[in-house]
């Protein structure tokens, strides 16, 4: 049995709580894991960083996309696996891995899946599994966090998103792999690992998120109507069919903002900047999968077991 370790979220809740994640860990013969709970995500780091010097060889992180996200920023690079008990209220990252929510399952998972080496993007030196941004969904996120989203959910975003249609639009460039590929208006931001939001709505086509390469999406959409017709595509086929979206697949970009703008990573508000600057981190990070299932944007010459 490996030297597990425990990172949890004290905040996030999902079937019996985080003593039925004791219990199922105790009946698998993990009876003493190093445990550490947090009361936010961003105060993960510090404790994922003391299990890898404490000798984890396999880190679970219970929690959202959040306290994955913070989790990921750590373990790249180290090979040690990351086991995900989903406890958040979008889990994409999980989600697009077809992770078990269930907590019996995911520990299953955690302790004999096998190991899958998937990319990571990094945005201003911090890592990213799911997605990252710049403008409307920045500010979606910022108005949902915290009481409405504990609240609602996931309609907490829908209400948010209402408010902020009517946004004024930035100038933005883009640089894509050294390369000037965008010069003006944008309303959106968008970098994605994975092609699938919440419900299954694709932004993206195609993504990979063993490809070595991030997807990059801006939308030029102003006003309800704009966004209502973006909106449409990405519910019955890819937000980049919209005419007011450009899309591409990328290593490393730089965008240059005319004023600062709120970005986010993985859901988490970050605050406002005039420049981002990200690249792709190939199989950075490995992640416990389930043994048999086909994973969603899985590239088929990538999935073989790495142990």
């Amino acid at each position: 049995m490996p030297n597990v370790a425990v990172v949890a979220h004290a905040r996030k809740s999902v079937g019996g709580g985080l003593e039925e994640l004791r219990r199922c860990l105790a009946d698998a013969g993990v009876s003493n894991p190093s445990w550490s709970e947090v009361p936010k995500s961003r105060l993960a780091p510090k404790r994922v960083e003391t299990a890898l010097k404490d000798g984890a060889e396999l880190v679970f992180v219970w929690g959202g996309d959040g306290m994955v996200q913070r989790a990921i920023d750590v373990l790249a690079g180290t090979g040690v696996p990351l086991a995900i008990v989903p406890a958040g209220t979008a889990n994409l990252f999980a989600s697009s891995l077809e992770l078990p929510q269930g907590i019996p399952e995911a520990v299953a998972v955690g302790l004999s899946g096998r190991d899958r080496r998937i990319d990571v993007g990094k945005l201003n030196g911090e890592r990213f599994g799911v997605m990252a941004g710049a403008g409307l969904d920045a500010k979606i996120i910022q108005d949902a966090d915290g009481g409405l989203k504990d609240r609602f959910g996931r309609l907490a975003y829908v209400w948010t998103a209402s408010k902020h249609l009517r946004g004024d639009p930035f100038k933005a460039r883009i640089e894509v792999n050294g390369d000037l590929w965008y010069r003006g208006n944008a309303s959106c931001i968008l970098l994605g690992n994975v092609g699938r939001l919440f419900a299954g709505a694709e932004v993206f086509e195609n993504a990979h998120p063993d490809d070595g390469l991030l997807e990059l999406g801006v939308s030029n959409a102003e006003g309800l109507g704009e966004w209502a017709r973006t909106m449409a595509h990405t519910v019955i086929g890819s937000a980049t069919k919209s005419p007011f979206v450009q899309a591409t697949k990328v290593e490393h970009v730089v965008v240059e903002l005319d004023r600062k703008v709120p970005y986010e990573i993985d859901g988490g508000e970050r605050g406002k900047v005039k420049r981002l600057k990200v690249k792709i981190e190939p199989q950075a990070i490995t992640v416990r999968v389930p043994l048999a299932a086909e994973t969603n944007g899985a590239s088929p010459h990538k999935e073989e077991s790495d142990g």
